[in-house]
Parts: structure tokens; C-alpha cells; sequence
């Protein structure tokens, strides 16, 4: 049995000085009880809290760490970035190398723009579409997750479309009724958003659906969004802050035959430092200040050392072309592994891989869309996470996120992994 007084200490004075004691809602492990383990230091594959005990890590920072924790190149990019000074609030020439480069992955896009976060890259599109197409309204999908921004914290109504409405205080209504509600997988629901708007500017979507857990879009359905967006002059905006370079190197881009008009980027491109972008056509992109009307700023956007990581991380992508394979092969390794272990164990357990990202739901049935991943067995996600906690494997505290798989993590640790589930399955 794990010791974490350490931990459950250091939990209690953060709450003291910290709203809920995390800097992000997630982390208090609030849907899997218990106390949130405090990181003291990680080394590729591994998490070493506070209290001395190490954990295989399948969160890896939520996903930017595809070369695992304290990767060499990377680790060597930022030191000597932070030698030359941490930020100029000026430009620098690593931001148009690590921009040509991203360029250059995707045929989508001419032209890109670093922010600091994945919700200011969603928040910064968003705004673009709506200046390009001179519309006000927007289409997301229920259990789709784009940040913290207030035009995309809404709620489904009594209908199965509606107009938004807040789903956090401090969220005037005015601006969520502008964000129209649609069900994933489903391209009869977004047809009725067009049907109850002749203002719409945009249909915002994760290809590759990560935060309702992993929930990959169907191509004949990411076809027909494609279609309906070119019949009525609005923008395709992929959000692949969590999937771009991580479902391949050119996210869904690279398993989907559908091209985006807009697509926002995170994680990966940062190589572990905060960092966001989102990227175009150049005649949407010119739209944008200073040669455009459209207003965006940071002054930490394009920092140096988030730059330079980034640019670390993507050519060690390039360099290795099978290195996807390899990851996939892993992932699919360990959900084959948990499926076999779930079904001897006579609980019912769904599976899915995109690349280096894997899912799995404690339901008797496929998940297509959010209603149906609501209706996983998440009491029982909770003592799984609990019990593989205490056995040293740290999965993402939350039946609704994806896990990963990064190059650190070797077939000798998913066999460990695999024995462990199956001894916690036999006792849930």
C-alpha cells in the first residue's frame, strides 16, 4: 500500500492559498476520490511523488510529452534557450522556423500564429472565423472540451439542438446564445443548426475527440461537416490542441482525407512548455493584426524557450517516420491487453487507439458521442484508477480523458501494466 502523507499534507495548505488547491479543476481528483499525488520530479516514463513512490505515467503532462519526461534534446534545446534570456516580448527567428516547419505538415495551412494556451489558440480562431465570414454564431459538439473561453462553456438545452446556455457562472448568456449545440457522429443534428441559423460562422470539432474520453469522428462524417460548411460559406475549424502530432504527425489530418479551413494546435508543439497556436489559408490568416482588422496579442506568444522545445521536439518527430507505428502498436498493445484481462473478468470494458492515444469506458456498449459516454460506469472507473494508483501506474483521473503512450515506455512496462489489471479487475 502507497504512503501519500506527504502528499495528502501538501494538498491541505495548497487549499489554503489555491481555490480547490489546483491550478486546473482536474487535478483534485474530484471523479476518483482520494488525494491528488504531488509530483516531485519524472524521468521518462515515470512520475516520483513527493512521498518517495514511482509511478508508470500514461498522462504524460496530458500529452505534450511524446519522448517521455526530461527527453535529452529537449531538455538540452531549453537550457541553452534560457541561457540567451526568457522572454523579449520581440521577435525571434526560432518562432518562423518552428512555424515553416508546422507549415509545412499540413496542406491545410499557409500561415500560423503562436499564442501561449490551447483556449487562447480555440478562443483566437473563433474569433477569426467570425471576422472573415462577418457571422456571429458558432456549432460545437456536446462533450467536445475547447478551453475555458465564454463563447464555448455552455450546456445542451431540453432539445437535441439548441442555443447554448452558460454552464458556469460568470458566463453571460448574450454570448453562449451565439454557440449553437450539435451531438458528435451525428450530421443530422448539425443540419438543424443550420436550419435555426442563417448566422453561423463556423463548425468547431476535435477530429479525434479527447476530452469525453477518446472518441475519434467518423470519415463520413467529418466529410459530410466538410460538405455543409462549403454549401453555406462557413469555416471547418479542427481543434487538435491534444491530437495534432500525437494521432500522427499531422494529427487527424493524417488519417482523415478532410482539410479544415482553421486548425488550432497545442501540446506537442511546445514539447512540455505552455504554448499554443492555430493556423490557416493565407487569406483567412491575412485577415488578422496587423496586416488585417481582426485583433490578436500576447506579448509571451512566440516565447523563446516554448519555441525552442517545440522545435526540439517536431524534428526529433520527423527523423523517426515509424516512430507512430511503434507508438500505435504499444497503445493498442495495452487496450488489447485490457480487454482480454475485462472480458475474463467478466466486466464490460470498450477500447479504442488513434496513434499514440488510447481510451477505454467501462460500458456494455460502443461510445460514439458524449451521451453515450455518459453512460460508462464511472464509479467503477473510480476504484480502477484508485487501485492501479496504489499499484504504481498513474492514468488520467478522469473516466472523460485520454491516455498516452510516450517512446519511453517500453513493452516490458505494458506486460507489468497488463498483470497489474488484471489482479485489480478480479477484485472490482
Amino acid at each position: 500500500m502507497l504512503t501519500t502523507t506527504k502528499s495528502e499534507e501538501a494538498f491541505n495548505r495548497a487549499k489554503e492559498v489555491i481555490p480547490g488547491g489546483v491550478d486546473s479543476p482536474v487535478r483534485a481528483f474530484k471523479s476518483v476520490g482520494g488525494t491528488p499525488i504531488f509530483i516531485k520530479d519524472a524521468k521518462g516514463a515515470y512520475l516520483n511523488d513527493i512521498d518517495g513512490n514511482k509511478y508508470i505515467d500514461f498522462v504524460q503532462s496530458w500529452g505534450p510529452l511524446i519522448f517521455g519526461h526530461c527527453d535529452k534534446d529537449i531538455e538540452t534545446a531549453v537550457i541553452d534557450a534560457t541561457k540567451k534570456g526568457l522572454s523579449f516580448g520581440a521577435p525571434t527567428e526560432v518562432e518562423t522556423e518552428l512555424a515553416s516547419e508546422i507549415c509545412s505538415m499540413f496542406d491545410s495551412m499557409d500561415k500560423v500564429r503562436f499564442v501561449s494556451s490551447g483556449t487562447e489558440a480555440v478562443m483566437s480562431a473563433i474569433r477569426l472565423a467570425r471576422g472573415f465570414t462577418k457571422r456571429d454564431d458558432i456549432v460545437k459538439f456536446e462533450g467536445c472540451y475547447h478551453g475555458h473561453s465564454d463563447s464555448l462553456l455552455v450546456q445542451a438545452g431540453s432539445g437535441a439542438v439548441t442555443f447554448g446556455t452558460p454552464s458556469s457562472p460568470g458566463v453571460p448568456a448574450d454570448l453562449t446564445k451565439h454557440t449553437l449545440l450539435a451531438k458528435y457522429n451525428d450530421i443530422e443534428s448539425v443540419k438543424k443548426c443550420f436550419e435555426n441559423s442563417s448566422d453561423i460562422s463556423c463548425i468547431i470539432i476535435e477530429p479525434i475527440a479527447g476530452n469525453m474520453g477518446l472518441v475519434p469522428a467518423d470519415e463520413e462524417f467529418l466529410k459530410a461537416l466538410r460538405e455543409i460548411c462549403d454549401a453555406n460559406s462557413a469555416l471547418l475549424i479542427f481543434d487538435e490542441v491534444m491530437s495534432g502530432f500525437r494521432a500522427s504527425l499531422k494529427g487527424a489530418q493524417g488519417i482523415s482525407s478532410v482539410k479544415p479551413d482553421i486548425v488550432t494546435l497545442g501540446k506537442v508543439i511546445g514539447g512540455g512548455m505552455p504554448v499554443g497556436a492555430f493556423g490557416a489559408r493565407g487569406e483567412i490568416m491575412d485577415e488578422l493584426s496587423p496586416d488585417g482588422p481582426i485583433y490578436q496579442a500576447g506579448t509571451l506568444s512566440g516565447n523563446p524557450i516554448a519555441m525552442n522545445a517545440g522545435l526540439a521536439s517536431l524534428k526529433k518527430l520527423k527523423s523517426s517516420p515509424k516512430l507512430y507505428e511503434e507508438l500505435e502498436k504499444k497503445a493498442k498493445k495495452l487496450m488489447a491487453g485490457f480487454k482480454d484481462v475485462a472480458v475474463s473478468a467478466n466486466i464490460p470494458l470498450q477500447v479504442d487507439v488513434r496513434g499514440s492515444m488510447f481510451g477505454f469506458y467501462f460500458n456494455d456498449n460502443g461510445v460514439k458521442n458524449f451521451d453515450d459516454a455518459l453512460t460508462s460506469d464511472t464509479d467503477r472507473f473510480a476504484i480502477f484508477h484508485q487501485k492501479m494508483l496504489q499499484n504504481g501506474v498513474y492514468f488520467a483521473c478522469s473516466q472523460f480523458e485520454t491516455g498516452f503512450i510516450s517512446t519511453a515506455i517500453s513493452d516490458e512496462m505494458i506486460d507489468e501494466v497488463i498483470e497489474i489489471a488484471q489482479k485489480v479487475f478480479k477484485e472490482l
